[in-house]
């Protein structure tokens, strides 16, 4: 004979209780019971459907204590439902419905929630009948007849700290199908979020004080939890300007724009670098012909590097063996009206440089990167191979400074091994992932969403002190 499972034990509510929904961080809330009522009812506002038709989600925001909107909880579900509902007053609303678990006294069980905006309401949730299973009996006269929780948890790192992990919203913005656009998309819907590609070229912005927006192919586009920069060097200015909107909106973007920006200007970086006194090969940069000579000598003289500012992927770098040869470049380049720097030529280095992936202040990766042969170049792109390498723990230092002067989360930082220490010789804001996943056999684009998850967590709110006064007068 098999053992039937044995009857929850029973409960009794009052007309009001705390509860707590685990599964959407919301640790305590105050729910007022209605018998009345079939579904329960969640305050929710931004309320926006996102994620594959065959398998929707819902995204919105709760204020779970009443009277504090600067306390803001960002949530989201699988969809189960939408329907229409019909409230006290007469009045029908189409509503999303999820199902989520409820959790008093130690005891869960699953219910359904409609969600709907219930600002102008006393309680932030309303309980009915569904989510009052048999095991619970009603007593309409009392009130939190269950333990009783307060609002105290979301002043405290614990309710960060217990936080459930949630599908999330995220764009990346890129004008490429690559292998690194490929794998942002693969492996944040591997982790259950829906990712985006949007053309940072076809974006289009509405600048007001009110309500910023940003716009795609005719659309405004929806609020996002976080956007992925991939911005090419080619259309840095304007991509960096979408940026600065989304920053302005509100939306946690993984580099921001003054970072990307300051590492994109070749000159403004290495002189980022200089005031953070980070290693890098001497540099000079003048603009008048006449300085050629003394130029050559502030980095040391012949053998140097001649750099385009807008220089990327080894494009536009040239060795210069002799001074006369350096003069001949440097010639040319100006003949050109274009913007460059002379560089000491670090030969120790022999064409091999280090890149280090910098992920939420982390050395998460390192490859070593030897040019083609014959090219003093290392880059990828130019031919050159990559190879997994142990690095130091002052080249870990120098990459972790590097990425933090520029306040980027996500950086590639090439070094080169000199003999009086590591330099820094780029720090690129949209490193690919290719090499480095291929050489290292690590999943570096798990670290960044592991970076994303963290920073989305809600935040504690600081308790006000009018508040705090008042408690203290009446004690």
């Amino acid at each position: 004979m098999i053992d039937s499972p044995a009857a929850p034990l029973p409960l009794t509510f009052g007309w009001e209780e705390w509860i707590a929904l685990p599964a959407l961080g919301l640790p305590a809330i105050s729910a007022k019971i209605d018998t009345g009522a079939r579904t329960s009812a969640l305050h929710a506002y931004d309320i926006e459907l996102f994620g594959p038709s065959s398998a929707p989600k819902v995204r919105f925001s709760v204020h779970p204590i009443p009277g504090r909107d600067d306390l803001e909880i960002a949530c989201s579900a699988p969809i189960t439902d939408r329907r229409e509902v019909t409230s006290s007053n007469g009045e029908s609303e189409l509503r999303y419905v999820i199902t989520t678990p409820l959790l008093v006294a130690g005891r869960k069980w699953p219910i359904e929630i409609t969600l709907t905006n219930r600002a102008g309401m006393a309680s932030r949730m309303l309980l009915g009948r569904q989510a009052l299973t048999d095991h619970i009996s009603i007593l309409p006269t009392e009130r939190h007849l269950q333990p009783v929780l307060n609002y105290d948890v979301y002043h405290s790192a614990l309710m960060r700290q217990s936080a459930p992990k949630r599908a999330l919203r995220i764009a990346v913005l890129s004008r490429e199908d690559n292998y690194s656009t490929r794998r942002l998309v693969e492996v944040g819907e591997a982790r259950g979020h829906t990712v985006e590609v949007i053309d940072t070229t076809r974006c289009y912005m509405a600048i007001n004080a009110m309500a910023p927006e940003v716009h795609y192919d005719g659309k405004r586009l929806p609020r996002y939890d976080a956007v992925i920069p991939r911005i090419g060097a080619s259309v840095t200015q304007y991509g960096t300007a979408l940026i600065r909107q989304f920053e302005t909106i509100g939306t946690y973007c993984v580099n921001g724009s003054a970072g990307i920006t300051a590492s994109r200007d070749k000159l403004h970086a290495h002189q980022v670098l200089a005031r953070h006194k980070i290693g890098m090969p001497a540099t000079a940069f003048a603009s008048s012909p006449k300085d050629t000579s003394n130029l050559i000598g502030l980095v040391g003289g012949a053998p140097l590097i001649v750099k385009l500012l807008e220089s990327t992927q080894g494009k536009g770098v040239v060795l210069a063996e002799t001074k006369k040869a350096a003069e001949s470049v440097i010639s040319a380049f100006r003949g050109l009206r274009a913007n460059f720097l002379v560089q000491h030529f670090v030969k120790e280095a022999a064409g091999e440089d280090v890149r280090c992936l910098v992920i939420g202040g982390k050395v998460v990766a390192a490859m070593k990167r030897t040019g083609a042969e014959g090219d003093f170049r290392s880059n990828l792109h130019q031919g050159g191979q990559a190879s997994v390498t142990r690095i130091s723990k002052e080249e870990r230092d120098v990459a972790v400074r590097a990425a933090r002067a520029f306040s980027l989360n996500m950086a590639g930082v090439d070094l080169l091994r000199s003999d009086d220490g590591p330099k820094v010789l780029e720090v690129n804001s949209s490193p690919g992932f290719e090499g480095i996943e291929q050489a290292t056999g690590k999943d570096v684009v798990g670290r960044i969403y592991d970076e994303i998850e963290s920073h989305v967590r809600p935040r504690p709110v600081p308790r006000r002190q009018r508040a705090l006064r008042a408690t203290a007068s009446d004690a």
